[in-house]
């Protein structure tokens, strides 16, 4: 089963990309540059706009799926917060880094994990995964969460 997720060609993509930039360094980020920064922004604009799209399109999916996932993606990404405001602290980080550290902690990967369960769980149901990562984690991490988390380190000290 976990062959199919580990040895997959998205995998050996990210691997085979980072073997490249260590290897040519600083001339191979020169001599990509057009490719990595403004035609990927733009290609990554096009993505998640689409993403977007799909999600509102399935937000009625989650009539159906009662209330235990709309609390999962409220709940997990604050307890995931708390760990990661922890982990700042064992790891004596400065604010902005222990901020950057917590909402990550906090945030599921709005980009690479609807296409990770896609593959690891065919089965799963995208109308409901992705609607709640960005109609519903997402907004709360950039409305609630990021000032709660701001206060909470100043607070707690990291």
């Amino acid at each position: 089963m976990y062959k199919r997720q580990f040895f997959n060609s998205s995998v050996f993509l990210i691997l085979g990309s980072l073997m490249v930039g260590v290897i040519t360094g600083d001339r191979g980020q020169a001599a990509l540059h057009p490719f990595t920064n403004a035609l990927f922004q733009g290609i990554l604009c096009f993505f998640l706009l689409d993403m977007g799209i799909v999600a509102a399109r399935r937000l009625r999916d989650l009539r159906t799926s009662g209330g235990f996932l709309l609390g999962f993606a409220i709940l997990v990404p604050l307890f995931n917060a708390l760990l990661g405001i922890g982990l700042s602290r064992l790891l004596d980080l400065g604010t902005g880094d222990a901020l950057l550290l917590t909402t990550l902690c906090a945030s599921a990967s709005y980009i690479a994990v609807p296409a990770a369960m896609r593959l690891a769980l065919p089965e799963a149901n995208p109308g409901l995964s992705l609607p709640l990562a960005l109609a519903v984690t997402f907004p709360l991490n950039i409305t609630l969460g990021l000032p709660l988390y701001l206060a909470l380190i100043q607070r707690f000290g990291s």
